[in-house]
C-alpha cells in the first residue's frame, strides 16, 4: 500500500470512529436534550485544546456476535486539554454506541487516562453518560468498574477529581462519581441510581420515574450525593470551569492567587446581623462582605443548608469557608450539615486550602429523630475533620457558640490557629434561658414573680457568662474585634500561617467516624 492510501486509510478509519454511532444515533441524543459527547468536550475545554489517545481501541468481546460489531473508540472519547489554561484529563462517555456501555476496553481507556492524571498530577473530569455495564461481556465489565474505582481511591486526596452526570449513571457505576470529589448534575437529564424503576416495580410493586428516583434534584436536595445543579450543560460547563479556577492542580501545589480586589460596597459588614440575637440573618451576606470582589462559590448549596460551605478568596488567595446559617434551623449542627462540613474540610486539607470558620449556632440539633440517625457519629466527623485538618485555620464567632457546637466549630481546643470573636458573640456551655432556668431554679421558683425573676437572672447570667471577654480571659480566643476589622484580621492571620508547619505522629491513616 501506497503512503497516500495510508494516508487516504487513515482519514477514513479516523472519520468512522469519530462518528460514534452516526448521524441518526446522535440525533436522537439531541432529542433528548443531550449534547454529543465530542461536542461536550469542547464546550468544557479552551478552544482547540483537546488531544484525544486511544481512539482506535476495539472490544475483545466474541460472545453474542459481539465479534461482528464495530464499537466506534469503544464508546467513550479520552484525552487531554487545557481549562482557564490549565492541564486537565478528561473522558466522556458516548451514549450513541451501544448506549455508552461499559466493557473492559473502555474501561481500561478510562483507567489509563487516571493514571495519566495521578502520574502527571492534574485534575480528572469524568463525563458519564452509560447505560451501565456491557452485558455481553460479563465479569469483564465488573472488572472494569472495579478497576476505575481503585484508581478513584487512589487518587482521592492527591488530585481533584470531578464527575459530571449527563445521561444516565446507573448500577455500578454511581459509584465512580461517589468516590470523586465534586458531582456535577443537570435538570432533567442527569440520572443516577443503584437499582432502575423497573426492578423497584418487579420487587417491591411501587411505580416511580427516573426523575424521582434519582434525578438531579434528588440528588442536590435529598441525598446530598451531588455538589452542584445546572439548569442546562451550558451552564454546568461554565460551573466546573469557575470551581477548577479556585482549586490547585494536585496536593503537591496550591491554588493560584490572583489580583487581590475589595469586596463590594453594598455588603457593609456592620450592618448584617441584627441586634436582636434571636433574629436570624443571611451567612452569605457575611461572607460577601469580607472576601475578595464578594464573589462566593457555594458547595451543595441545596443540601443540608443549615451550614453553609464554599470557596471564596482573600487577599487573592483561595480559602475554604464553613458557616453556620441562621436562616435554616438556626445554624444547628445534625447529621447531614454534620457530613457535608466534614468532607468539604477534608478536601481542603487535602490540597492545601485555608479554613475559614464563621460560627453562629447553638449547638447540635436535639431530638429523638437525630439520635436514632446517629448524630453522635456524624456530629464527630466534624470533630475529627477539624483535628485531623494541618492547613492554616482561622476562626470568627460572630453570635451563638454554645456547648458542642461551639467546640465542633473549629475552637483553639480543635487546632484553630487563630480565632477571633465578635463583640455580638455569646460563648457559652448552653442558651442562657435555659442556663438561667437550671442554674437559678430554686430562685426563679420560690420568687413571687417567677417571669420577672427568670428575666433578671438571663440577664445575670448573659453578663457573667453569655459574651465574648470570659473565653478571652481565659486565652480561648486571641482577640475580641469590631466586624469592621474582620477582613484585615483574616489577611493578617492568613499571612503568618502561610507557610505553617505541623507535625503529627506517624501513621498510616485515622480511622473517622464513617
Amino acid at each position: 500500500m501506497s503512503i497516500l492510501s495510508k494516508i487516504k486509510d487513515f482519514f477514513a478509519r479516523k472519520s468512522v470512529a469519530k462518528a460514534g454511532g452516526g448521524e441518526k444515533a446522535i440525533e436522537k441524543q439531541k432529542a433528548m436534550g443531550k449534547l454529543p459527547c465530542r461536542d461536550r468536550i469542547e464546550i468544557l475545554l479552551d478552544k482547540n485544546s483537546f488531544f484525544e489517545y486511544d481512539l482506535f481501541i476495539a472490544h475483545k468481546c466474541t460472545d453474542f456476535n459481539m465479534d461482528k460489531k464495530q464499537l466506534y473508540a469503544d464508546g467513550v472519547v479520552t484525552g487531554t486539554g487545557t481549562i482557564n489554561g490549565n492541564p486537565i484529563c478528561v473522558f466522556a462517555q458516548d451514549f450513541t454506541v451501544a448506549g455508552g456501555s461499559l466493557g473492559l476496553m473502555h474501561a481500561r481507556k478510562i483507567t489509563k487516562l487516571m493514571d495519566h492524571s495521578l502520574k502527571l498530577g492534574v485534575p480528572l473530569i469524568g463525563i458519564n453518560d452509560s447505560g451501565g455495564a456491557r452485558i455481553q461481556e460479563g465479569v469483564n465489565s465488573l472488572a472494569g468498574y472495579g478497576e476505575i474505582f481503585f484508581r478513584n481511591t487512589l487518587a482521592s486526596g492527591v488530585v481533584p477529581q470531578i464527575s459530571v452526570i449527563l445521561g444516565p449513571c446507573a448500577g455500578g457505576a454511581v459509584y465512580s462519581p461517589a468516590l470523586t470529589d465534586f458531582v456535577f448534575v443537570v435538570d432533567k437529564i442527569s440520572k443516577m441510581f443503584i437499582t432502575g424503576p423497573e426492578v423497584i416495580k418487579t420487587v417491591l410493586g411501587e411505580e416511580i420515574s427516573m426523575e424521582d428516583l434519582g434525578g438531579a434534584s434528588v440528588h442536590t436536595e435529598i441525598s446530598g450525593n451531588a455538589h452542584f445543579f445546572a439548569k442546562d450543560e451550558y451552564e454546568c460547563f461554565e460551573q466546573i470551569k469557575t470551581l477548577l479556577s479556585y482549586l490547585p492542580q494536585s496536593n503537591t501545589k496550591k491554588a493560584k492567587a490572583i489580583e487581590p480586589r475589595p469586596p463590594k460596597v453594598n455588603f457593609d459588614v456592620e450592618k448584617i446581623i441584627p441586634s436582636d440575637a434571636k433574629k436570624p440573618y443571611d451567612i452569605r451576606d457575611v461572607i460577601r462582605s469580607i472576601f475578595d470582589n464578594s464573589d462566593f462559590l457555594e458547595v451543595q448549596e441545596r443540601w443540608a443548608s443549615n451550614i453553609v460551605v464554599g470557596f471564596a478568596r482573600l487577599h487573592g488567595e483561595t480559602v475554604g469557608i464553613v458557616g453556620n446559617q441562621p436562616l435554616v434551623l438556626a445554624g444547628v449542627l445534625d447529621v447531614d450539615s454534620s457530613d457535608k462540613a466534614a468532607r468539604f474540610i477534608r478536601f481542603c486539607d487535602s490540597f492545601n486550602i485555608p479554613l475559614v470558620t464563621l460560627v453562629d449556632l447553638p449547638g447540635y440539633l436535639p431530638g429523638v429523630d437525630q439520635e436514632h440517625a446517629g448524630v453522635i457519629r456524624h456530629g464527630a466527623k466534624v470533630l475529627y475533620s477539624y483535628s485531623e485538618a494541618t492547613v492554616p485555620k482561622l476562626t470568627i464567632i460572630l453570635r451563638k457558640a454554645y456547648g458542642g457546637g461551639y467546640i465542633a466549630m473549629c475552637s483553639r481546643h480543635l487546632g484553630a490557629d487563630f480565632v477571633f470573636a465578635w463583640p455580638t458573640a455569646e460563648i457559652a456551655v448552653m442558651g442562657p434561658e435555659g442556663a438561667a432556668n437550671i442554674i437559678f431554679r430554686a430562685e426563679i421558683t420560690g420568687s413571687s414573680n417567677p417571669d420577672e425573676t427568670r428575666k433578671q437572672k438571663v440577664q445575670e447570667y448573659i453578663e457573667k457568662f453569655s459574651n465574648p471577654y470570659v473565653a478571652a480571659e481565659n486565652g480561648h480566643i486571641d482577640a475580641v474585634i469590631e466586624p469592621s476589622e474582620t477582613r484585615a484580621a483574616l489577611i493578617h492571620s492568613l499571612r503568618l500561617a502561610a507557610n505553617k508547619k505541623e507535625v503529627r505522629q506517624f501513621k498510616k491513616h485515622g480511622i473517622p467516624p464513617f
